[in-house]
């Protein structure tokens, strides 16, 4: 999906003309308290907000579903060998995790808030430490879009500037597999694409995204990431040039700080 096409702007021409209530950011999930990492500053347009779905999370980010069928598997193997009781065990401990997994995504989902404004996105996350970070449109090089159906998708950021955010501190809220160079997700967001157009829009008074791609592709193995890693470093000098002027313009780093 191309994030730098116009197609269906009316909707978005309205959100940002408009925006958002500052307040209502408060009476939403998560609360920063003022923080400037995580609060828009009244200058600041807010465009948007939202948050994951939970039963897309949960099958998306924790595995619910997988660990469902393979705890089922068991289940099965055992009834088929004769142990019944094994099957029972089974069977039970696998609704004991899917229901725990479900629990995580709930709770992850309930304490995270993305926030859209016209110079960056604001991320409040975290279930265990609440953490908010602070990434500046002018920084995003590249956006990546996954389609999960029924109007929901997954948003990952390639970034520029000095200071990376671990994936430890992003998780899940982090595309899988990118650990060199951690990039943040918006995870199982509903009208991903018209999300995405959004922040093409916003991201265009810096200059056009450089690059989409058409799908994220999470099971990459070890070695595939690592050969990628190396052509990325060689191919580095030549699109250099092409980055210069959005990265140029970079005046704010980076930032993630826990609440």
């Amino acid at each position: 999906m191309d994030l730098n096409q116009t197609a269906g702007a009316a909707a978005t021409e309205t959100s940002l003309l408009t925006g958002l209530d500052h307040a209502s950011l408060e009476n939403d999930g998560p609360k920063a308290f003022g923080d400037r990492i995580g609060t828009p500053a009244p200058e600041e347009k807010v465009l948007w907000k939202g948050r994951p779905t939970v039963g897309l999370l949960a099958r998306s980010a924790f595995h619910a579903h997988k660990a469902g069928t393979y705890m089922a598997a068991l289940s099965v193997i055992a009834l088929l060998t004769g142990n019944s009781t094994a099957a029972l065990v089974a069977a039970g401990l696998g609704v004991v995790l899917v229901g725990l997994l479900y629990m995580l995504a709930w709770a992850s989902a309930r304490t995270t808030l993305y926030i859209l404004t016209d110079a960056r996105m604001i991320m409040r996350i975290g279930m265990a430490i609440e953490t908010r970070i602070n990434l500046p449109l002018k920084q995003i090089t590249a956006a990546n879009f996954r389609a999960r159906g029924k109007g929901h998708g997954d948003i990952a950021f390639e970034l520029t500037g000095e200071r990376l955010l671990s994936t430890l501190l992003l998780w899940p809220h982090v595309r899988p597999f990118h650990y060199a160079m951690p990039q943040p997700m918006l995870r199982a967001v509903p009208e991903a694409a018209h999300v995405a157009q959004m922040i093409a829009e916003a991201r265009a008074q810096y200059g056009a995204i450089e690059r989409n791609l058409t799908e994220i592709k999470e099971a990459a193995p070890a070695s595939v990431q690592h050969t990628g890693q190396h052509a990325a470093q060689g191919a580095g000098a030549a699109v250099a040039g092409r980055l210069a002027p959005v990265m140029g313009r970079a005046g704010q780093s980076l930032e993630g700080a826990p609440a």
